[in-house]
């Protein structure tokens, strides 16, 4: 059941990331038949046999595994089987268990082409150092010693992953993407000033906060800019109107996202509004879909916005001065807009680093309550410095609460899909390597001692 869910995210990241979709069969000749087997694997690219079995078997339904093995069924060799693989790595033969050693052949790029792109030691495609190891020694060492705990990350596709695939399949554009906007160009991506009484300003930095934007947080010389409204300068009653290009979304859902630093009064507000265009509104119709009151918050937070657009559309940001004093303002930065849905509930951590420097290992860190759509209530737990018993990973835990409507709900909870996500850092959201990691409640599942792991108690 989990792994069903984890499939159709894999699906969506390729939707937002290239111009390949899935869609289910309906008798095409040769198709993609996904099946519960011995473990993770796939045909590599199209073998005009008709039905072409991908296994997404126990422990593979992690979604950059999922994403993994449908790379191989659109083509994809693993990365250090590239014909050029000797100048990058070396492969320890003696190491490797005899049964797998075919897992490692190389093969010329005749057969397994790089497209034009340098050899990734970050590829969704690389095998790990340890994978397929008869004991404690590796079977790959990279010829650059610190990428020697990069190479077989599967969380998600790397830039050249999908440099390559958008290669393959001549993909200009992806299927679900709209806009990204960090406003590093002078044209700040096409945005524009609307009909107001106050402007928004391009900055690098502003007095009492943010000293950065959110993109290259002052790591890049020249660069890291956003865009600020300042109430602390405007009139009571005063608006800023930036707007964006004309946008062309695919009809129905859509998610925005971008990044808000607020330094402004508590009545000071922040509206995000769509003015769609048709033949009825030549100069487009507003309307409103969320407002964000001010009040100063001390860092960048992010922000979601579901959106239903169905035409031609600008989406605008107005700032408005409410009457209090203020000494700041609001700061956007990397905007995106897809036409997927947004997440449901993001869970800020302030003063992360202040939070890891003061908390042991062993210390849980727990979100507040969120409901689900269902109407169940959970909680998110983390070990930012790990556990005590493995102080080396951050530990991330999900827990079902007592809530409001559970005399009205089924239970033990049956078959609800939840996905945990820590986010990159990239502007773009095409280029994000997101850790995601999904679960599904099982009302059969028992722990050792023969006991139900969901009840209500």
């Amino acid at each position: 059941m989990n792994a069903k869910g984890v499939i159709l995210k894999a699906f969506d990241q390729y939707r937002l990331k290239t111009c390949i979709d899935f869609k289910p069969w309906k008798g095409e000749e040769n198709y993609i038949s996904v099946f519960n087997g011995s473990g993770c694997f796939s045909s590599v690219g199209n073998q005009r046999m008709g039905k072409q079995e991908l296994s997404i078997g126990s422990n593979c339904d992690r979604l950059g595994i999922v994403e993994h093995e449908f790379l191989h069924a659109l083509g994809f060799w693993h990365e250090q089987s590239r014909a050029d693989r000797d100048d990058y790595v070396n492969i320890m033969w003696d190491q490797i268990e005899p049964d797998n050693k075919h897992n490692f052949n190389k093969y010329d790029d005749t057969v397994s082409t790089a497209l034009g792109v340098p050899y990734d030691y970050d590829s969704l495609m690389h095998y790990g150092k340890m994978d397929f190891s008869i004991g404690s020694e590796p079977t790959i060492v990279t010829k650059i010693p610190q990428f020697m705990d990069v190479i077989g990350q599967r969380m998600e596709f790397s830039a050249s992953d999908l440099t390559k695939l958008n290669r393959l399949y001549n993909c200009t554009s992806s299927s679900t993407f709209v806009d990204s906007c960090d406003f590093e160009e002078d044209n700040i991506c096409g945005t524009i000033q609307g009909p107001g009484t106050a402007k928004w300003e391009r900055r690098s930095s502003v007095r009492g906060g943010p000293k950065t934007d959110f993109t290259n947080m002052g790591q890049c010389q020249g660069k890291g800019y956003f865009m600020h409204f300042s109430t602390s300068s405007a009139k009571p009653g005063h608006q800023a109107f930036l707007e964006s290009r004309w946008l062309y979304p695919n009809p129905g859902v859509q998610c925005l996202q971008f990044f808000l630093y607020s330094t402004a009064a508590a009545d000071d507000v922040l509206n995000i509004w769509v003015r769609e265009y048709d033949q009825a509104n030549a100069d487009g119709k507003l309307k409103l879909f969320k407002s964000i009151s001010g009040g100063v918050k001390g860092s960048w937070e992010l922000h979601n916005v579901d959106l239903n657009v169905t035409k031609k559309a600008r989406v605008v940001f107005e700032g408005v001065k409410g009457k209090r004093p203020s000494k700041g303002g609001f700061s956007l930065d990397d905007i995106n807009l897809s036409s997927t849905k947004c997440p449901q509930h993001i869970w800020h951590i302030r003063n992360i680093k202040g939070q890891m420097a003061k908390t042991p290992p062993g210390k849980k860190l727990f979100s507040p309550r969120f409901p689900s759509p269902a109407g169940y209530s959970f909680q998110v737990g983390v070990y930012l410095n790990g556990k005590s018993s493995n102080p080396d990973y951050m530990a991330l835990y999900f827990y079902l609460t007592s809530g409001p409507n559970d005399k009205k709900l089924k239970w033990p909870c049956p078959w609800q899909m939840a996905t945990m996500a820590l986010m990159d850092q990239q502007s773009d959201i095409r280029q994000q390597m997101n850790m995601h990691r999904m679960i599904t409640t099982d009302p059969n599942k028992k722990s050792s001692d023969g006991k139900r792991i969901l009840t209500r108690v």
